[in-house]
């Protein structure tokens, strides 16, 4: 498994916003979506805001691959879903980054509703 350099995660852990796309049957990029995302230890996660029928997200779980880019980092990655114990964590990384924007957004994306709407993005395909 490829990990992440330290350079990639301070790069995309420190960008406000992450565009994420889903790689489609035939090997085509869908279009680009501009989420968050956290960096939580040596990995980085993102979630849906709006659940997991969110076409993103849906999309993502059924490719299991995609590509990123945010603070100048373009990279293929594999969408998966986390082990539950990292829940805490990734929440604390998303008040420590976007509290400033209000807790009804940020609640949007923290708390027990979104253990079901996180994805650990892994380097490559």
């Amino acid at each position: 498994m490829t990990a992440w350099t330290e350079d990639e995660l301070e790069r995309v852990g420190s960008a406000t916003e992450l565009q994420v796309s889903s790689y489609r049957p035939d090997g085509s990029l869908r279009p680009f979506v501009t989420i968050w995302a956290v960096r939580a230890g040596d990995d980085l996660f993102v979630r849906s805001a709006y659940g997991r029928d969110n076409g993103w997200f849906r999309r993502a779980l059924a490719s299991g691959t995609g590509r990123i880019r945010a603070g100048g980092v373009d990279k293929d990655v594999r969408f998966e879903e986390p082990d539950q114990g990292v829940h805490p964590a990734v929440d604390e990384a998303y008040h420590a980054k976007y509290d400033r924007y209000g807790q009804q957004i940020v609640g949007t994306v923290t708390g027990a509703h979104a253990v079901g709407e996180t994805l650990r993005l892994t380097p490559g395909q």
